[in-house]
């Protein structure tokens, strides 16, 4: 079990444009209004997303046995590219290879993108829209969720051996698990000819991440 505690965020009180305060992550009884689609009224109320990357970031740096690099050019980790500015890029690198290394990129949405592993990206959040209706809270649970199960050895990226091939990756958590598939042919043709011996090594997935000697 992860020892990481999550800080404390003030919630903040978000109104439409009526003045009534918008209960986010129940606002609707069934499908959501059309004309909330594509809208996105206060993607603001994200970030607290950033804090809680900031203190993942630092939890890592100081449990495990990682590398850290910082700047610009690490966003380059992510398959494609953020949608929006970034504001800080921070890769973490476990000492030991067989280890997913973790990539996350926070932008001026604000939001996170994780690049896990060699070949996926995972995004915070996947879609703000007032009709997806999402909160900080459901997403730095996912966030949180998907960076220990990576650090626990719990994350498996594999490529089909097929002329198109689908790249897959699983989570599995306590209380359950998370897959998804994408076609390769959507990759950098060098991207994945890199990747494909990394993974074929890896055959029961990425290995759990190794401890500092000073947090032990």
């Amino acid at each position: 079990m992860s020892s990481f505690i999550r800080p404390s965020i003030d919630d903040v009180v978000f109104r439409d444009v009526d003045g009534r305060v918008i209960d986010y992550g129940d606002r609707w009884q069934g499908s959501p209004p059309e004309d909330t689609y594509s809208v996105d009224t206060h993607p603001e109320r994200f970030a607290p997303l950033h804090t809680v990357a900031e203190a993942l970031i630092a939890h890592l740096r100081d449990t495990y046995e990682v590398e850290i690099d910082e700047g610009a050019e690490v966003a380059d980790d992510l398959v494609r590219p953020a949608f929006h500015d970034v504001v800080r890029a921070v890769r973490i690198r476990p000492a030991d290879e067989t280890c997913a290394s973790v990539t996350l990129v926070l932008t001026a949405y604000p939001g996170v993108y994780m690049h896990a592993g060699l070949l996926h990206d995972f995004h915070y959040p996947i879609c703000g829209c007032d009709a997806c209706d999402s909160t900080w809270q459901a997403e730095a649970d996912e966030l949180e969720r998907h960076v220990f199960a990576v650090v626990a050895g719990h994350y498996r990226e594999t490529v089909e051996r097929t002329r198109d091939p689908w790249m897959e990756y699983a989570f599995t958590f306590p209380d359950g698990a998370a897959s998804g598939r994408s076609r390769a042919r959507d990759l950098p043709a060098e991207r994945l000819a890199a990747a494909r011996p990394v993974l074929d090594r890896l055959p029961g997935g990425w290995a759990p991440w190794p401890h500092s000697s000073s947090a032990s």
